[in-house]
This record gives structure tokens, sequence and C-alpha cells, in this order.
């Protein structure tokens, strides 16, 4: 019998026409110098301000604790460290658990930012692709959000945070997942594919069932965009570096609305976010000599996973050059959202990401089932 042709995976035009998009992203050590765009965004750059930080666990948690939404669940899942990792769950309803046609759909795993933690998928992603029949999960990775700090300058390497959401899937999840990654987290995951693709570690890192990378920093890390502005937008470079090498977002509603968010964004879910991003990280997640040093990720096979590279119009942090480096790493198109900012999941809009990735999942799923 002839095999039936297999549909596309995303059913939109890629890539739309976009605006140029301002801004990069760096994130910094605590830093010690002169305030200056050519030394903020040096991997040795430390602001010249004394802080003391005790190692901290859950028993010294964070004043305000994200409130999670009537259907989600937060456990905490202990790593072979003995450190433990706040999950946020979310299983479909009964009602719309059986809907999709076949086997039942992957499981969706997310994985955060710096300065996020898991409530930004909890807000509305969660809720919105559980209400159409998938089980999700996002993780605070270590020093973020509700779980454990270790001890150290920063919260792990691209290795050790690899392997935490490795053995996250190895212990919790029944069945292959689709890997969403945002910004730091998208090199994250991109660590993962490039692991699970090597024979020698299958069986520790379980090959997912296909991943989104989401306004993801490059393979190659963010000194390409680095001095990309710096060479070409001296002005956005000294802004991204006050509003995230010296975390200014924190204090100021509007660098923080720039930097994250679509203009449109309303005051008071901008100063939500910011508290949330302020109480989010503990640490550092990355010492960026020892991430950039460990750079470019190894590619993987062609066709080995289903990849999908999702962009922002708007975004402040990652621009369409490192977009598109992403996607030609893949060897795949990318896809921009037209409208939203940085933060997809969280901007005014927000339901644009979530109906594509929700139709690319479909999609794959359907393929698996052909």
């Amino acid at each position: 019998m002839a095999s039936q042709a297999r549909p596309p995976l995303l059913s939109v035009s890629a890539p739309s026409q976009i605006t140029k998009m301002p801004l990069l992203s760096t994130i910094s050590q605590p830093i010690r110098g002169q305030l200056s765009p050519a030394n903020c965004f040096h991997p040795n750059f430390r602001l010249s301000v004394k802080m003391t930080r005790k190692p901290l666990t859950r028993a010294t948690a964070i004043e305000s604790s994200y409130q999670i939404r009537e259907g989600q669940k937060r456990h905490f899942h202990q790593l072979p460290s003995g450190l433990k990792m706040e999950v946020i769950e979310q299983k479909p309803p009964a009602h719309v658990a059986g809907t999709w046609k076949g086997a039942p759909p992957p499981p969706v795993v997310l994985v955060h930012g710096s300065f996020h933690a898991a409530w930004c998928w909890a807000e509305h992603w969660m809720p919105f692709f559980s209400s159409s029949g998938l089980h999700c999960y996002a993780i605070s990775l270590l020093g973020q959000g509700e779980s454990d700090v270790p001890q150290g300058a920063a919260a792990g390497t691209l290795e050790t945070h690899t392997n935490d959401i490795a053995d996250f899937i190895r212990q919790e999840i029944s069945a292959p997942p689709v890997l969403i990654g945002h910004s730091f987290g998208g090199l994250i995951i991109q660590s993962y594919l490039s692991t699970t693709t090597n024979s020698s570690f299958s069986t520790i890192y379980p090959k997912p069932a296909g991943a989104i990378l989401l306004c993801s920093v490059p393979p190659s890390g963010n000194s390409g965009l680095v001095w990309r502005y710096l060479l070409t937008k001296p002005i956005a470079a000294i802004k991204v570096t006050l509003s995230l090498a010296a975390k200014a977002f924190a204090n100021s509603l509007s660098l923080c609305r720039e930097t994250f968010f679509s203009s449109e964004m309303e005051d008071h879910l901008v100063l939500r976010y910011q508290e949330l991003m302020k109480a989010s990280s503990k640490t550092s997640l990355f010492d960026l000599r020892r991430l950039n040093a460990s750079l470019p990720v190894p590619s993987i096979p062609k066709g080995s996973i289903e990849i999908l590279v999702l962009g922002a119009s708007n975004d402040f942090i990652v621009d369409m050059e490192g977009l598109h480096e992403t996607a030609k790493f893949y060897d795949v198109e990318s896809v921009c959202v037209k409208g939203v900012a940085h933060d997809m999941m969280l901007d005014c809009g927000w339901e644009k990401g979530a109906q594509i990735i929700l139709s690319w999942i479909r999609n794959l799923s359907a393929n698996e089932n052909s």
C-alpha cells in the first residue's frame, strides 16, 4: 500500500516580513570596573557593588512565591546532587485529554531563560496548551524561581543544566516530549539536542519528539549579537547593558517594558512581571567565560529531530541575524511572529506564538501517527 504524504509541520509562511529589531542580550556576572558597553559585555566584567550571598535552598524561599493557577500543581524534582528543581505541572482536562487523533500527543517540557522561572509559562501558555490536550511541565533551573541554589558564583554550566533537564525527563516523563526553550533556555535545549543525538549518551538523554527554540540565543552564543550592536547601535548597546548586565530593568518600568515586552503592554502587567523577575533569579545562570569556551554547541545530523525556530518581530534582545543564524545551523526556515516582543509567552498577543506552536505540535503528532 502506498504511504500517505506527510503533512508539513507548520501551516504558516516563514519567515515573515519584519522590521529590524533593536538590541542584544548579555547576562553577566557581578562586575567590577568602568560601566561602558565594551567592558560590560566582557565575560569578566563585574559591577563595583559588593554583595554577600549565602547559599540558598527552598528553606530561604523568595518572599513573593508565584501563586499557581487552577489545574496546576507544584512539586520538586530531586537531582542526583540532592538539590531540587521546582516543577509546575498542568494536565489536560479529562474532557479534552482524548481529543487528539491516533496516539496521545507528546508531553511538553518548557525551559525558561535568565531572570525567569517556571512561572513565566504558567501564566498563559500552560493553560492554553493543556486546554488543547497537552500535558505540560515547566521547570525552574537551579538558582531560579523556587529551585535550590548550588554553591558557587553561577547556578551551573551548559553541561550541568543540560544534565538536570535530562535527569528530569528520564525520571518523570514517560513519552518523548516536545522541548521548548526560551532565550538562554533555548541554548540549553540546543545542548540537549546535540547530546541526545550522540549514540554514547542516548540512554542518558532520552530523544525528544521535537524541539522549539523560542527567541533563542544562537548556537554560537550571544557574542555575535553583542558585537553587532556595539558596532552598529551603540546607544542600544548601552541600554541593554544597563537593563541586563546591571539589572536596571528591575528598577525601571519603562526599561523593563522595552527589554522584554511590547510598548502596548499595560503598566500593571509589566510591574507584576518585573517583581517576579526580580525575585526569580537568585544567581546567574552561567559563568559567561566558561559558557563561551564551550560554544558553539555541536551540530546534529540533518533531519534527526524536528525543530521549530521561532522569533519575535519586536525582540529587543535577539535580532534577526541571530534568529537566522539559529535556523541556518539546523537547516530549517525561521518563523517570526509579528507584533510581539522577547517574552512572547507573557507579552500582549501571547496567543500568536502559542497558536503557531500548537499547530506545529499537531502536525508533528499527525506525522508520527501516519
